[in-house]
């Protein structure tokens, strides 16, 4: 199904929602509860989910695991809401997952920074390329999570690739950013805060219209509340849900964000939507941790 891109890039201007992939007890993907989980953030008005995120434990699932995720989001998303698919590994791989995706009825790829130990900027040009390429009618998002690379060299890949239409920008520095986007040119891209909620307001100022959020899994009210608060430029209101959720992301950056996933999943567990289990190299919390997450968790609207 080939989808406006303009429709593809107001999707993006949203909470782009990366959800969790539950397990079940036998260790394999519980697809009930995963399915419970999207139409959970469905109804609350979550319209973009971005199956195979790393909220998703995308490096953790077998390549038959991410193709079965991404068919049963594009299932539940049921044109309610716009899949995001995220994809990477060796370029092979990703062109195999971005036909795939483009096969199943997602609309768009976010292609994750390469995990090359030694990237070019060159080099992330032709491997972005490589994956645009194989899917025009695809719209492709670039997950940027290293300061070495440059707006222009941005700009450089959507001049060969028109399918280039949204940057999530995930370096934690928010005047780089600002100088990112001019570079690639701000009007060009749709800018998604790829840091989440706690770096939501200060990339809106930068030009921002959107974030991701793992957030949205446990309390999907919070995300749309900040949304529309930078939407209208009420950036007190939008301080007021960052306040609320500050200890939250605290737990989940803490150690070079070594829980991230670990801390959604408890939440979700203390709420009873999902078994709190992650694989390594994630791990489960201690018991003083979950038990903090859970106060947490239980004075959010569910």
């Amino acid at each position: 199904m080939t989808v406006p891109f303009d429709d593809l890039r107001a999707a993006l201007a949203d909470v782009v929602a990366i959800p969790v992939t539950p397990f079940a007890a036998d260790g394999g993907l519980d697809t009930g509860t995963h399915r419970a989980l999207l139409r959970r953030m469905l109804d609350a008005g979550v319209r973009t989910l971005t199956p195979n995120g790393n909220t998703g434990e995308f490096y953790a699932l077998t390549p038959e695991e991410r193709r079965r995720v991404t068919e049963l989001t594009v299932e539940e998303a049921a044109g309610r809401a716009a899949v995001l698919v995220g994809v990477g590994h060796d370029l092979p791989t990703a062109v195999e997952t971005a036909r795939h995706a483009r096969a199943a009825g997602a609309g768009m790829l976010m292609v994750h920074q390469p995990v090359h130990p030694y990237v070019s900027a060159s080099g992330w040009v032709d491997y972005h390329r490589a994956i645009a390429e194989s899917v025009p009618e695809l719209g492709i998002v670039p997950y940027v999570r290293t300061p070495r690379l440059s707006g222009v060299r941005l700009a450089e890949l959507a001049d060969a690739c028109p399918n280039v239409i949204g940057v999530k920008y995930a370096v934690p520095d928010a005047a780089r950013f600002a100088g990112f986007a001019r570079d690639a040119g701000l009007e060009r891209f749709v800018w998604v805060a790829g840091l989440a909620e706690p770096y939501a307001p200060s990339y809106f100022a930068g030009g921002a219209t959107g974030f991701t959020s793992g957030l949205v899994n446990v309390a999907p009210t919070l995300s749309l509340e900040m949304l529309h608060a930078l939407r209208a430029g009420d950036y007190p209101a939008a301080m007021k849900v960052w306040a609320r959720i500050r200890r939250f992301e605290e737990l989940r950056a803490a150690d070079g964000s070594a829980d991230n996933v670990t801390v959604v999943k408890e939440a979700l567990a203390s709420l009873g939507l999902c078994r709190r289990d992650t694989r390594p190299p994630s791990r489960r919390l201690p018991e003083a941790a979950r038990a903090e997450v859970a106060r947490i968790a239980v004075g959010w609207p569910v």
